[in-house]
């Protein structure tokens, strides 16, 4: 059975990839034959967390309302991720001070 770190963890790293191809996308706006990048995430069975991975968009270009909204998502899951991993070290700390 997967910790909940892990989990949170593979949650954070996905949504930092989500900042980044947005990032990227914004700056890259204004350059000629630019293709968006998007993170695509699948469930990883294996690890019981995500996966992710950047994609090129095939003719999608870049609208920054889209970005705007892209890097808020992003941050409120980075942000829920962060707190299921702050929520399991404090029950472990406690189970600790339990089993002391």
């Amino acid at each position: 059975m997967a910790s909940l770190g892990s989990i949170g963890s593979s949650g954070m790293q996905a949504a930092q990839m989500r900042l980044d191809a947005s990032a990227n996308n914004v700056a890259n706006a204004d350059t000629p034959n630019y293709k968006r990048v998007a993170v695509k995430q699948e469930a990883a069975p294996d690890n019981a967390g995500t996966r992710a991975r950047m994609e090129r968009q095939s003719n999608e270009q870049v609208r920054l309302e889209k970005e705007a909204v892209e890097q808020i998502s992003a941050t409120y899951s980075f942000a829920a991720n962060l707190l299921s991993v702050e929520t399991e070290s404090r029950m472990m700390g406690t189970l600790l001070d339990e089993r002391a």
